[in-house]
C-alpha cells in the first residue's frame, strides 16, 4: 500500500507528517483491522457464520474490490486528520488500484 499525504507548507520539524505518526496510527489501525481478517461484504451468507464463530472479519457495506479498500483506507486517514490525497493497493505485484477523491476517482492498473 502507497499513502500520498501533501502539505501546503511543512511543520515545525520540517516535515509534511512524521512517518512514526503514520506508522503508529494508519499502519497500526490497519494491522490491527484488515491485516489477517476475512474482508467481506456485510450481506455476504459468510459474514454472519465466521463472526459468530469468532474469526476475524471486517465486514464492508460495498463489494470489497482492492479499490474499496482503498478508499476506506483514505477515509480512515482522513478521520484522523492526514491531509492524504490517494492510497494505492496493490492486489499483486504488477496490480494496483487506486483511490483518490477527484475526477479520477477510483481505478485499477495491470503493470505486467
Amino acid at each position: 500500500m502507497e499513502i500520498a499525504i501533501t502539505a501546503d507548507r511543512l511543520d515545525e520539524r520540517g516535515m509534511v507528517v512524521d512517518f512514526v505518526d503514520i506508522k503508529q496510527r494508519l499502519k497500526g489501525w490497519i494491522d490491527d483491522h484488515l491485516d489477517h481478517c476475512m474482508i467481506l461484504h456485510r450481506d455476504d451468507p459468510l459474514t454472519r457464520v465466521l463472526l459468530d464463530m469468532g474469526e476475524p472479519v471486517y465486514p464492508l457495506d460495498v463489494n470489497p474490490t482492492a479499490e474499496a479498500i482503498a478508499r476506506l483506507i483514505f477515509e480512515y486517514a482522513r478521520s484522523q486528520g492526514f491531509a492524504v490525497t490517494g492510497v494505492r493497493l496493490w492486489e499483486t505485484e504488477n496490480s494496483v488500484a487506486s483511490y483518490q477523491p477527484s475526477s479520477k476517482g477510483c481505478r485499477m492498473q495491470d503493470e505486467g
